[in-house]
């Protein structure tokens, strides 16, 4: 019976997750990092940076000039402002 309630309760979390982890990353050609990164905000992002540094977390808002991280993946507890010119890709957890 346990059993049972697991197996269900796990099949229930399942499509909860799978829909949270769905968010692509939706190019056109003319974009900049600057217009991608907008429409990430609210997510978890990686940005990898052009000094080859990576700084994960959840994307708050995007300035002119700069990023605002909050949660940063293994420093829950810092934000991080980036320069927008200072990132090379833009990394999101596609499925």
């Amino acid at each position: 019976m346990k059993l049972t309630l697991a197996a269900l309760a796990l099949a229930l979390m399942l499509p909860t997750t799978a829909a949270l982890a769905d968010s692509k990353l939706a190019f056109t050609p003319n974009d900049t990092i600057a217009a991608v990164l907008t429409r990430q905000a609210g997510q978890t992002v990686e940005l990898r940076l052009k000094s080859g540094e990576k700084i994960a977390g959840k994307l708050e808002k995007v300035g002119e000039k700069l990023v605002h991280i909050s949660q940063l993946t293994g420093q829950e507890f810092y934000e991080a402002a980036v320069v927008i010119d200072d990132i090379a890709a833009v990394v999101v957890r596609a499925k």
